[in-house]
């Protein structure tokens, strides 16, 4: 074989895992926040959508949105409740990679039930993270699926999920892995390449943990870990674990705390169905942080599909309407019906929606009106409901949807769609 082959082949096995500009390697994308830095997109969909590259019929069921990066999409699905797997799929047509498993679904017995799969995998160079919903927390090839080295955060560090276990998506923070075991270990973090503690975070009353994903934040010099436990949200220390700082008022009668923070420069914003929106600001003072709570509404978007700070301004839905909130002030610029509860992403300044009912739409990233620029329903849509099959009950579309390297994905139970949302499709 000669050098130029050789080079080539070891050029197409690498693709797989090499992590590009364009790559949405985990919870929210690249920098988790849920905006992509790509461009050449469609500024608006045809009738019917854009156009469908695959459909996948047979992913696994789950919740978890994709992950991509280089040539697959990861992913984790569950079979029934005895098995869930972390899966690679060839990301030009959907084909099955690899598939291993690494333990079964937590808390089975739900009420109400919907047991599954639940959180994102994180890929990092060639390695792929996960967190199962019973606490099994993986790191494996991102080539092959082969364990690295594998951790039960409920039996070793004694963590305690909520009701409906474990539902957040690893961090990777240079060479820590951080998780929220919830119980006798809040917060969590591990050496990356060995599963090694660096450090354990107790947060007083020993709360279970929430099922959101960690967001980082930088106050005066000192970075935070920020993410809900069951009774509310909470910021630590990044070197040592130490609790900073809390803020209860959206968990208070909410059921489940669900959405990740989003952060601004000095502040957090934190949502919840059942508690609405409020603000944080921090300031820090004498090598500490002072919290300050500012604005709670409970019209404010707390739905499930998170909210998204974009220009100074919150988008995200709440049990009935898409929004435009002022970050600063909470003061609501807009709100629409639209497809109504959704999970949202952006990209090139246009909002990604999937909606609760399984709806797709693209809306502007506008603080002066509503501007709806496409929506479509994928077809063949799972069945839903504890009556029809699906061995998670769920009757309502959860997955966030994602943009990488022109493609949208949408996820919905059991079933993976790829679309070309590229402006010039045939360039690519």
């Amino acid at each position: 074989m000669t050098r130029r082959a050789i080079l080539a082949t070891l050029a197409l096995c690498c693709s797989s895992w090499v992590v590009a500009a364009d790559d949405w390697p985990q919870w929210r994308g690249p920098a988790r926040t849920g905006l992509s830095s790509e461009t050449g997109l469609l500024k608006q969909w045809p009738a019917g959508g854009p156009r469908l590259v695959w459909q996948q019929k047979k992913a696994g069921y789950g919740f978890s949105t994709p992950a991509v990066a280089g040539n697959r999409i990861y992913l984790l699905s569950n079979e029934g409740v005895q098995n869930e797997f972390v899966r690679a799929l060839n990301m030009a047509d959907g084909r099955l990679m690899w598939s291993t498993r690494i333990g079964r679904v937590g808390n089975p017995d739900q009420s109400p039930s919907y047991p599954g799969a639940r959180s994102t995998p994180t890929v990092d160079g060639g390695t792929v993270y996960a967190l199962g919903s019973d606490g099994d927390l993986v790191a494996m090839s991102a080539h092959n699926g082969n364990v690295l080295w594998k951790k039960n955060i409920r039996t070793e560090f004694g963590g305690v999920p909520g009701t409906w276990a474990y539902a957040e998506s690893p961090l990777v923070d240079g060479d820590a892995l951080v998780v929220t075991p919830g119980g006798q270990t809040s917060l969590l973090a591990l050496d990356k390449k060995t599963g090694a503690a660096i450090w354990r975070s107790v947060v007083p009353g020993g709360e279970p943990a929430g099922y959101a994903s960690i967001a980082v934040i930088s106050t005066g010099g000192i970075k935070q870990y920020v993410t809900f436990l069951e009774k509310g949200l909470v910021g630590v220390d990044a070197r040592t674990g130490a609790l900073l700082w809390r803020d209860n008022r959206t968990a208070e009668g909410s059921a489940a705390n669900i959405p990740s923070p989003v952060v601004g420069s000095d502040f957090v914003y934190h949502g919840t169905s059942q508690g609405g929106g409020a603000l944080l600001k921090l300031t820090a003072a004498g090598g500490k942080i002072v919290a300050q709570p500012t604005y709670h509404e409970k019209r404010l978007p707390g739905a499930n599909g998170g909210a998204l700070l974009i220009g100074g301004y919150l988008y995200g839905t709440n049990s009935q309407s898409l929004m435009c909130v002022d970050a600063a002030t909470g003061m609501i610029k807009w709100q629409e019906r639209g497809i109504g509860t959704a999970a949202i992403a952006m990209a090139e300044g246009r909002l990604y929606l999937h909606g609760e009912n399984g709806d797709v739409a693209l809306v502007e990233a506008s603080p002066e009106s509503y501007r709806e620029r496409g929506r479509f329903t994928p077809p063949g849509q799972p069945e839903r409901g504890s009556s029809s099959g699906n061995p998670t009950g769920a009757a309502k579309a959860w997955s966030h949807p994602v943009v990488a390297n022109g493609r949208l994905y949408i996820r919905d139970l059991d079933t993976l769609w790829s679309y070309d949302v590229s402006a010039a499709p045939a360039a690519r």
